[in-house]
């Protein structure tokens, strides 16, 4: 085996790899809750209301906010330092929660922004 490989394999092997999740999903959390806070407030603070939506829009809207706080749990899960778990196992779990934390993230707030630019303007 090449020590490029024993690099690769040490890197992603669980202990590092779950080590890694909680450390960096607590810095995701901050930044997920941090931008959903900011983009939220400012829309608020300037007399947004998802009422103004069409209905089509508004479902859009609350099916992404939805899909927006399940990524926000599942990101804080991953980065929550505590093993329900072998080693393993959490690495495994933590990867996928994390993965599919982001995904949804990046869907959800894409959507949520695509229904209020696609609103009428205030």
């Amino acid at each position: 085996m090449s020590s490029v490989q024993n690099v690769q394999n040490d890197l992603m092997s669980p202990e590092n790899n779950v080590q890694r999740i909680m450390w960096t999903g607590t810095y995701w959390f901050m930044a997920a809750v941090g931008s959903v806070a900011v983009s939220l407030g400012l829309l608020l603070s300037s007399g947004w209301r998802p009422t103004v939506l069409p209905t089509g829009l508004a479902v859009l809207f609350w099916a992404a906010f939805g899909l927006v706080a399940l990524s926000i749990g599942l990101i804080g899960w991953s980065g929550c330092p505590i093993l329900e778990v072998d080693v393993p196992t959490a690495s495994r779990n933590k990867s996928l929660t994390m993965q599919g934390g982001t995904m949804f993230f990046i869907v959800g707030m894409t959507a949520a922004a695509a229904a209020v630019l696609l609103g009428p303007a205030a």
